[in-house]
């Protein structure tokens, strides 16, 4: 240890070199995370609720209700789709009226 110290000193410390390591590391950190919030998050975390591929939790008629308001699908399409949903299955008939 005392030899260590000893050639420590003839050389004059380690240097600002022993801020490289610490510096490298932060870029790589860094780095990292940009990659990932650019590529697979896209600005949201990957459970964020409406990225593409990430589980739903709203019912079927909320999303047609939806896509009715926005404008995606006409009336004729939204009440088709409707009726579809509140069918029951293997009978045929609907569920309740609307």
């Amino acid at each position: 240890m005392n030899a260590l110290a000893q050639t420590l000193a003839e050389h004059g410390g380690p240097g600002p070199w022993i801020l490289l390591a610490p510096v490298l590391w932060a870029l790589v950190v860094i780095g990292v995370v940009f990659v990932l919030r650019h590529t697979v998050w896209r600005g949201r975390p990957p459970w964020y609720p409406g990225r593409p591929g990430a589980p739903c939790d709203a019912a079927p008629g909320t999303v047609l209700g939806r896509r009715f308001a926005a404008g995606e699908i006409d009336e004729d399409e939204y009440r088709r789709r409707l009726a579809v949903l509140d069918e029951r299955p293997g009978t045929g008939t609907t569920g309740g009226a609307r």
